[in-house]
């Protein structure tokens, strides 16, 4: 773990001041504008990626505007490095607050009855199975929280059959039900858990996915950040609801 602290502080409003925020998939993308959106709110940002450099950028413009972060590299499918993370956070933090389950995988899109058992076995593990992992492992801290807060990272393809999509859909619909059940089994505690679907954003992935739209098509990851506050703080009392880039639940 590499640590950077402030000097000066952010221009926001620290909405989430004094929280410890864990990010997966935090070295690009929508998981990088959300990191450092929560560092300007006044969040310590727990950094969870496995590209070390682009991790390591986040890290350092956290840093240079005054915010808080720890960069972690970690390949979430180990999941015994995942069980090590949360030892290692109980010792130095004793708690966690908020839980951003962002990393994903798009793998090949092709139809579902050519998928590569590999291909098709590897996006389940890294988009439902590590969440899984995460939750199991991060669980006992959330709960050490006076506000823990889990959020997870859908889109459409979660809950609307999409043509060659296979393996990311597959896992995405997985997801929502695995989310959803931990929202009912935390409908009495003080834990909030919640799905996120911040809608098309110019990300790589996105990119993967489409690659012959426009570039300028969709918005950049900086400006859907608002929702992940959102259901981040400690005055929120949605649980087991799917909120779009807008802040609109979307499960009828």
């Amino acid at each position: 773990m590499t640590d950077a602290s402030p000097d000066s502080g952010f221009s926001s409003s620290r909405r989430l001041e004094g929280r410890i925020a864990l990010v997966t998939g935090a070295s690009r993308g929508i998981g990088a504008a959300v990191a450092r959106r929560y560092a300007a709110e006044g969040a310590t940002v727990l950094l969870c990626a496995r590209t070390v450099g682009a991790l390591e950028e986040v890290y350092d413009s956290i840093a240079e505007a005054g915010g808080k972060a720890v960069g972690i590299p970690i390949d979430l499918t180990e999941s015994e490095r995942v069980y090590a993370l949360a030892s290692s956070l109980a010792e130095r933090f004793g708690r966690l607050d908020v839980l951003v389950g962002n990393a994903a995988r798009l793998g090949t899109l092709t139809p579902l009855a050519h998928a590569k058992p590999d291909d098709f076995d590897n996006s389940i593990a890294v988009n439902l199975t590590a969440n899984h992992r995460l939750i199991r492992a991060m669980d006992p801290l959330l709960r050490q929280s006076d506000a823990g807060r889990a959020l997870f990272v859908t889109c459409s393809a979660g809950h609307t059959p999409t043509a060659y999509f296979s393996g990311y859909g597959v896992s995405k619909a997985g997801l929502e039900m695995l989310v959803r059940t931990y929202a009912a089994e935390m409908a009495r505690s003080l834990m909030r858990v919640n799905l996120i679907d911040p809608g098309p954003v110019e990300t790589g992935l996105r990119r993967e996915g489409f690659p012959g739209e426009p570039e300028d098509k969709n918005p950049m990851p900086d400006a859907v950040t608002e929702a992940f506050v959102q259901l981040a703080e400690t005055a929120c009392t949605l649980n087991g609801a799917r909120l779009d880039r807008n802040g609109v639940d979307t499960i009828a």
